[in-house]
């Protein structure tokens, strides 16, 4: 269901979680969300430098599994999974390695969410994304508060209320994607983005991925104050110095 691989695409550091249910477009099924939560939980917690997000067979994900909601309807049952939902997505954020979606195929309601949430997307151009649930009478309520956080307030809306698709470039050009490759190409776009984020320090990048969305959510004054702190801390550690150390000298950095 979930498959890791260590050291993916060619990169050291880059580990690769692969959704794994293509006879079901990868959906999000109950068993999904435990096993996409078990393995960010473990690779938190390791030396990982960063991780690509991508999914086997015609599509990244059809988002929540329809049937598995349908089985019982019980309101209780609902908040659960959404919760348990919005928990796992709240994972990939929090976690100190970046995160990146390689999008092959179409992104749908809530896996158009799990795009959102990745911090770097890179797409095929045949990948297409739509916030979908509004033509099944359900808005995508939980997939709103991330896709409002990557494109602009109409553009998100539009998506929101009309469920219908945008292709890849439109999605670049929107900002729900950084890179657009050909699908022969695509992982050679995301082993290059994967291998200049793993070729910096650690520290640094998990201090300033930290920051980054934690002074999103403040007003200005905390947001600089929250910058100045990390920047503070970031200095006094011995890669920081070492860094420092080596542009002053003109010699490549050793880092640990």
């Amino acid at each position: 269901m979930i498959e890791i691989k260590r050291d993916a695409y060619g990169v050291k550091g880059a580990v690769r979680l692969l959704l794994n249910r293509p006879e079901s477009f990868n959906a999000l099924s109950e068993a999904m969300l435990d096993a996409l939560e078990d393995a960010l939980k473990e690779i938190a917690g390791s030396d990982a430098r960063v991780v690509v997000l991508a999914a086997a067979g015609k599509a990244f994900c059809a988002g929540h599994d329809l049937k598995e909601m349908r089985a019982e309807p019980a309101l209780d049952y609902y908040r659960e999974l959404f919760a348990r939902c919005s928990r796992m997505m709240l994972m990939i954020q929090n976690m100190p390695q970046p995160v990146i979606a390689r999008v092959h195929g179409i992104a749908t309601a809530a896996g158009c969410q799990l795009v959102a949430m990745c911090d770097l997307a890179v797409a095929s151009s045949e990948a297409r994304f739509a916030v979908s649930g509004v033509n099944l009478g359900l808005f995508c309520a939980t997939p709103s508060v991330a896709l409002s956080r990557n494109v602009s307030r109409k553009a998100a809306f539009e998506m929101l209320v009309t469920g219908e698709f945008i292709d890849a470039e439109t999605a670049r050009e929107r900002g729900l994607v950084n890179r657009v490759a050909s699908p022969d190409a695509l992982d050679d776009a995301v082993s290059a983005l994967a291998a200049s984020i793993a070729s910096k320090p650690r520290a640094a990048v998990a201090a300033g991925k930290g920051l980054f969305y934690r002074q999103l959510e403040t007003g200005i004054e905390q947001a600089y104050a929250l910058a100045s702190e990390t920047m503070a801390c970031n200095m006094m550690h011995d890669d920081t110095l070492e860094g420092t150390q080596a542009f002053i000298d003109k010699r490549p950095p050793k880092w640990t």
